[in-house]
This record gives structure tokens, C-alpha cells and sequence, in this order.
């Protein structure tokens, strides 16, 4: 599979395109605007020019067009010089040409209709078949046409006037030049300027992906490096789940370990079973049924997810009510009155296995030992999530038996089995507290304080 581009290759390769349309939208905006710019430029002079020859323009008594020696534009009278004139006399079938057109075929407007100006862009006819150097001669051009007055006569003039289009091409491509060296100069700075911006930017990430790397050596434990706001939110979840799952595992580890030397006892005392066979199958009941309780209440404990950071809301109260129904099937016998309080609306974080094996046990040891009423209250206050279970049953002589830690299960209070050690371990996960008071109801109270993840 193909490797795909870094981030900063993707802005980079971004910016240079996103650049490279801009300048070139730019550069042929400007150009243009130039070209338009010094093209008005040249047919003005061009207009300026035919304004002297009808300055200059006479009609003697016979309608015979009459020109001075002499121009107030000195280009017309050098041979060759660039700007060409001609004034075309209809009625007389008469031209008058400037002394710049000597040797010259220049293609002047000769016909056209009165009161009106013409500009353009020509090319000269070939002077002979052949030709390409003549017939690939472009020029300017200008004329106006007027009717001319004289001895209450209207005479039809045609003024004239070409320019060699090479120095304004030559102009233009002067300006190109300058204009796309600077852009591109310019281009090449933002581009490199963007590049260090870029690499100033996501320096941060390249800092968190060293810090990673560093953690699985084992050279650190979390992400511990000062990151902008766009990036603090995930190092402290990752740095949650890292710690998340350290827990897990310790908690796996402390399972085993526990399994391990809680079976010990009671392979011993089957081991020991042996030389008395009259007392084997009792004995052989009595361990297994206590290595049964072992294997699950370590299990539990393993099983158990603790804070889950990134598990979804659960709602709380359907699994109260299906733990409630479950309860009053077991303890139909009882007949006992379930009061439960906890809104539609609450949920909390939390893994549904988790929930239901804490409000399971909590409501199970409740109902096993209330007389005929069990209370369950779920809240939030702030960031913490509280459970509160009661009973008025005869409560428990020593909470600290049931709740204190690595307590072996042959030591713990009678009748309660593992489920509150069992809750206490997945209250610990949960980074909570437990705590057993006497209720109001005069049994047991049961009180859970969970944070959030």
C-alpha cells in the first residue's frame, strides 16, 4: 500500500498550488491591465497625431489637398521612423503620405464613413509574394474621417495614422519580464516563508510523536510536554488511556496473583483429605465449593473495565428497573417493596458489564438480607455520580470485614458471599469510595461515589 503524504507535505504541496493559481490569476490580471493600459496610451498619441494634420490640412480653390513643409511631429519627416501619416482626398482620388513612409507600402484606412474614429491592430500586406519579413509587420492604426469644408464645398478627407506595433511589443515584454521575475521572486519568498511557518507550526507534533515514540521504549510513562490548546485535550485523554490501561493490566496481574494464593489453602486441605477417606467427599464439596467462589470473585475483579474515558453514556435507571424485576423474581418468596429513585435522564460513563455487575451485587446483597424493603437512590452532584442502597435488614457487625483490602475470602462476614468485595474492586477502578453505614431503614447503607472519567 502506498504510503500517504505527510501533513506537512500536504500543506506544503496545498500552498505552493494554492499559491501558484494566485500568482498567475495575479500576474495575468496586472498584464493585461497594462497591455489595455498602454494600448488607450498609443491610440491616444495616435489621435493626438491626426489632430496636427488637420491642423495642418488645407484645401486650395480647387479642392486640391495642401500640406506645410513641415510637422509638428518631427517623426513624420525621418524616413523609416515608426509613425507613418496619410491623408487620403476622396473627391480628387489624391493621398498625401508623410516623408517616414519613403519606401514604404503601409496599410492606411483609406475608406471610411464621416464623423467616425477607427483603431485597430493591422498587418501590412506582403509587398511581393514571398515576402514574410514584410507580410509579418503589425502596426497601430487611427483614422478619422471628416467632411471638409471649402468655398461652400464638402470635401471627404481620410487622416490616417500607423505606428510599428514592435515597440509596444517590445515594451510589453520589458513589463513581463519584470513583472513575472517579481512575482516569481516573490513566490519563491512566501513559499519558503509558508514553509517555515508551517514547520514552526507543527512543531508540536512532531514533539508528540517523539514523546510517543519514547513511551513504547519505555523510556517515559505518559506524554508529559506543554502542547498548544488544539492539542492538550488529546494528550490528556491519551494520557488517560494509557493510564487506563496500565490499571487494567495491574489489576489482571494482582487477579492472578490473588487466584494463585487463595487456591493454595484449599489444594492443601484436599491434599491433606487424602489420608482420611471416610471424610474425602465432604471435604472434596467444602473446597470446591470455596474454590468456586474464589475463581469468580477473581474474575470479577479482572473482568472489571474501571473508567472508561472514552465509553459512551449509559442510562442508569432501565438497568435499575431490570435489576429490580430480576431481584423480585429471586426473592418472590420475600415479597419485598423496591424503592427506587433515579431520574429518566441520568447517565454516567460507564462500561454496561461494570454497571450491571456494581448495582447487581449491591441490590442482590440488599435483598438477601432485607425483612421487606430495599431502597436504591441514584444522583449527580457536580462531577461525582452516587449510589445509595438501603435495607432494614440487620445490617453488618463489621463493614471493615467485607471491605477491607486483600481480605481472604474464608475471613470475610458470613451470608455475604463475594459480591461486596467484588464491588469494592470495581469501585476502585473506578477511581471511587465505598462505604457501609447503618440506614435509616435500620439495616445496611450502602454508599458508592464515582468521579468522572
Amino acid at each position: 500500500m502506498k504510503t500517504p503524504l505527510s501533513i506537512r507535505a500536504r500543506l506544503i504541496w496545498g500552498a505552493f498550488g494554492v499559491l501558484l493559481v494566485f500568482l498567475a490569476a495575479a500576474g495575468w490580471a496586472v498584464q493585461q491591465a497594462y497591455v489595455d493600459g498602454v494600448r488607450a496610451q498609443r491610440f491616444a498619441r495616435l489621435q493626438t497625431t491626426i489632430y496636427l494634420l488637420m491642423a495642418g490640412a488645407e484645401l486650395n480653390a480647387q479642392g486640391a489637398l495642401v500640406m506645410p513643409a513641415t510637422l509638428a511631429e518631427p517623426r513624420l519627416s525621418l524616413p523609416a521612423s515608426g509613425l507613418y501619416a496619410n491623408i487620403a482626398n476622396l473627391d480628387k482620388n489624391e493621398e498625401w503620405q508623410s516623408v517616414s513612409t519613403l519606401g514604404l507600402n503601409p496599410p492606411f484606412q483609406r475608406r471610411q464613413a464621416p464623423g467616425q474614429w477607427y483603431f485597430a491592430t493591422v498587418i501590412a500586406p506582403p509587398a511581393q509574394p514571398g515576402d514574410t519579413a514584410q507580410s509579418a509587420r503589425a502596426y497601430l492604426a487611427a483614422s478619422y474621417a471628416v467632411k471638409w469644408s471649402v468655398n461652400d464645398r464638402a470635401a471627404p478627407l481620410v487622416f490616417s495614422v500607423l505606428e510599428d506595433k514592435a515597440a509596444f511589443d517590445q515594451e510589453l515584454q520589458a513589463f513581463a519580464r519584470t513583472l513575472w521575475s517579481w512575482l516569481g521572486g516573490a513566490g519563491l519568498l512566501l513559499l519558503l516563508t509558508q514553509s517555515l511557518l508551517l514547520r514552526w507550526g507543527l512543531a508540536p507534533l512532531g514533539r508528540m510523536a517523539r514523546e510517543i515514540r519514547h513511551i513504547e521504549k519505555g523510556e517515559q510513562a505518559r506524554v508529559e510536554g506543554n502542547y498548544p490548546v488544539e492539542l492538550a485535550g488529546l494528550t490528556h485523554n491519551l494520557n488517560g488511556l494509557m493510564e487506563q490501561e496500565r490499571a487494567r493490566q495491574t489489576r489482571y496481574k494482582d487477579a492472578l496473583d490473588d487466584l494463585a494464593h487463595s487456591l493454595k489453602t484449599p489444594l492443601a486441605a484436599l491434599r491433606a483429605s487424602l489420608d482420611t477417606p471416610g471424610e474425602l467427599p465432604g471435604m472434596v464439596a467444602q473446597q470446591v465449593a470455596r474454590m468456586d467462589d474464589i475463581v469468580v470473585h477473581q474474575l470479577g475483579r479482572a473482568g472489571a473495565s474501571g473508567a472508561a474515558r472514552f465509553a459512551p453514556h449509559l442510562a442508569l435507571a432501565p438497568i435499575l428497573s431490570r435489576i429490580r424485576d430480576t431481584l423480585a423474581k429471586v426473592y418472590v418468596d420475600k415479597n419485598l417493596v423496591f424503592a427506587l429513585d433515579c431520574p429518566p435522564a441520568l447517565t454516567w460513563r460507564m462500561d454496561q458489564g461494570d454497571a450491571f455487575e456494581m448495582l447487581g451485587n449491591v441490590l442482590d446483597n440488599a435483598a438477601k438480607w432485607a425483612q421487606k424493603q430495599v431502597s436504591a437512590r441514584i444522583w449527580v452532584d457536580g462531577k461525582l455520580l452516587h449510589i445509595r442502597v438501603c435495607d432494614d435488614g440487620p445490617g453488618l457487625a463489621d463493614p471493615q470485614a467485607v471491605l477491607g483490602r486483600r481480605v481472604r475470602l474464608d475471613e470475610r462476614v458470613p451470608g455475604h458471599g463475594i459480591g461486596l468485595a467484588v464491588v469494592r474492586d470495581l469501585v476502585a477502578s473506578h477511581q471511587g469510595e465505598l462505604t457501609v453505614t447503618k440506614s435509616g431503614l435500620g439495616g445496611a447503607q450502602i454508599d458508592i461515589s464515582l468521579h468522572a472519567a
